[in-house]
């Protein structure tokens, strides 16, 4: 009879502490969902020469020009400033950057755009990007894209030591060539 009673009284308590498991209120998907685009892209190579990890903003019937506007820099996605992180000293658009974790920048313009790596990190928008701590600009020109790019997207593509990244939104596509170099070459 004692040991029904300990074995209830252990069932009971245990349905009152799991309810308070269940009653955790998640959110639902955040509206510029949050992505990582590596290289190599395989998810099976472990041995990444860099990653970005950016939110994924998408048009909805918006224009280009009024989310990242001619000549003011943007956080290149949504909410938090995109982060690019090299494993691999690396020359990027013709300029040597160390490994390293930066934030990702870019200012968009009619003709060409500049993709800007920025020692701050961790920061929310570009609203506190401050120019004396870019480690690196690179101008590029955008190609038309052959259909509308809804959801802002970056890939890469390459073979063993060299890639390309591109970025793509609306009917833009940026590139932007990669070399990377052995960790000792620093």
């Amino acid at each position: 009879m004692k040991n029904s009673k300990f074995v209830t009284l252990i069932l009971i308590a245990a349905i009152a502490f799991s309810s308070n498991t269940f009653a955790q209120d998640f959110k639902g998907l955040d509206k510029s969902p949050m992505d990582v685009a590596p290289f190599p892209a395989s998810y099976k190579e472990s041995d990444k020469k860099v990653k970005v990890t950016y939110s994924r903003p998408q048009l909805k019937s918006r224009e280009l020009s009024k989310l990242a506007p001619n000549g003011k820099v943007w956080r290149t996605g949504a909410n938090e400033a995109a982060e690019i992180t090299f494993y691999y000293p690396a020359k990027v658009g013709g300029k040597m950057v160390k490994p390293g974790t930066y934030s990702f920048f870019t200012i968009p313009g009619s003709e060409g755009w500049t993709v800007i790596l920025n020692e701050a990190t961790n920061v929310w928008g570009s609203y506190t990007y401050d120019q004396k701590l870019d480690v690196a600009r690179f101008e590029t020109t955008p190609t038309k894209s052959k259909k509308s790019i809804e959801a802002f997207s970056i890939v890469f593509e390459g073979k063993g030591n060299e890639a390309t990244m591109f970025m793509g939104w609306g009917n833009k596509v940026l590139s932007l060539p990669m070399l990377f170099m052995p960790k000792s070459k620093m």
